[in-house]
């Protein structure tokens, strides 16, 4: 009776771990497929959360300022630190929100890539702020949505220490230097081990997306594609080190499209991906990267596509599909824009902080003579630009909604 009792106790007391590693449910890899928990093979059909915590000026409007220091810089001399400090704060909180998932839900999207900037979980400033938890407290409430409503995320690097585009897109000093600075890279391991820990039990995240396109063209890519698989094996290495269920997802060199420095896959769940704008929506395009996955027996993705017009968005939708390759489309929102799945109106003032953006600001004489002499219609401008840009006020792009193969219902 005693032995018995024993081992009842013992089954009951190692339930709740077997429970828990059965409920622990994560996406995963089998050669060329990605895994659902269903246990069957998931296509990614989904968007970007670009220009939320990683502002780019194209989607301002602004052609001469484009990254978001510069943005935050052209700002503070508009309407000065402390109101720009107000104003991002409300912008993080306004941008993307729960209306947004639910809607990207309920038009047949299954994913969503999240760019980020490595400062958020530093104490640098961004965006008004210096708390090295608050990429935490954005990400969180952000999954949270989207978990309620079945969307998968990924987590995407798009400004990593040192920079490792060379680009705006990184928000650094315009050369990767992530790649041959120590420091540097030491610290994306750093950031990208506390995420990876903080996220290792969430099972509505996809994967890591480790740098988004790393190396522009503008370098020498003889000199500095050769750093980035080692890099990634040192990435991965240390992710492992806290989370063994997220797939880890590796770009190409120059934007994302080049992927003839990478070997054989180093870890069991990898996925390798591309981006491809404004090319014919022939299979040519993608069949270097269909070559690389059959070599290798490695599933694809292509993680941005898209602001075109409708019917090379649903013809290269559709190539991608018939090839077995999951999208995530650029962008979801961007103001007064046709190529994106919802937009929003740019206020009548607008133009005014366009004007400045455009303007020699070099000396402080400079920024004299370009400011406007009504910064109060400045920061009405602004504000209603975040009015604007809340999903009820936001119009979705139907058209292009229905090229991508999705749902119309706003």
């Amino acid at each position: 009776m005693k032995k018995c009792l024993f081992i009842i106790m013992t089954v009951l007391a190692i339930f709740p771990v077997i429970s828990n590693a059965q409920s622990a449910k994560f996406i995963s890899v089998k050669g060329k497929e990605i895994i659902g928990t269903d246990g069957q093979p998931f296509l990614m059909k989904g968007t970007n959360a670009g220009n939320w915590l990683i502002p780019e000026g194209y989607m301002f409007k602004f052609a001469k300022i484009n990254s978001p220091k510069l943005i935050n810089q052209a700002f503070m001399e508009l309407i000065g630190p402390d109101e720009t400090k107000i104003f991002w704060k409300k912008y993080l909180d306004t941008y993307m929100t729960q209306a947004d998932i639910h809607f990207m839900k309920t038009s047949g999207m299954n994913t969503l890539r999240v760019p980020f900037s490595y400062r958020l979980f530093t104490d640098e400033d961004y965006l008004g702020e210096n708390n090295p938890n608050r990429g935490f407290e954005l990400l969180d409430r952000l999954i949270g949505w989207c978990k309620a409503e079945g969307i998968y995320v990924i987590l995407d690097m798009h400004s990593a220490p040192g920079g490792q585009t060379g680009d705006n897109i990184d928000d650094g000093y315009g050369y990767p230097f992530l790649f041959q600075n120590e420091g540097s890279r030491q610290q994306t391991i750093q950031i990208w081990t506390r995420i990876a820990d903080h996220y290792k039990n969430e099972t509505a995240i996809l994967g890591y997306d480790l740098l988004n396109e790393p190396i522009a063209h503008y370098f020498n890519k003889e000199e500095l594609n050769p750093y980035l698989e080692p890099f990634y094996k040192e990435l991965t290495k240390a992710v492992r080190t806290v989370d063994k269920n997220h797939l880890i997802i590796l770009g190409g060199a120059q934007w994302d499209s080049n992927m003839h420095m990478f070997g054989p896959p180093f870890d069991s769940k990898l996925v390798y991906t591309f981006h491809k704008y404004w090319t014919p929506t022939t299979k040519d395009v993608i069949q270097e990267y269909i070559d690389f996955r059959d070599k290798y027996n490695v599933p694809i993705y292509c993680g941005e596509t898209g602001e075109n017009k409708d019917p090379w968005v649903g013809d290269f939708r559709k190539l991608l599909e018939a090839n077995n390759i999951g999208w995530t489309y650029w962008p979801y929102k961007k103001m007064d824009n046709v190529s994106g799945i919802i937009t929003f109106k740019k206020p009548m003032a607008y133009d005014t902080i366009i004007n400045y953006t455009e303007k020699q600001r070099i000396s402080f004489e400079d920024i004299r003579k370009a400011a406007p002499t009504n910064r109060a219609q400045v920061k009405q401008a602004l504000y209603e630009m975040l009015e604007n840009s809340k999903f009820e006020n936001c119009t979705p792009n139907n058209s292009y909604i229905q090229a991508l193969g999705l749902v119309t219902n706003k």
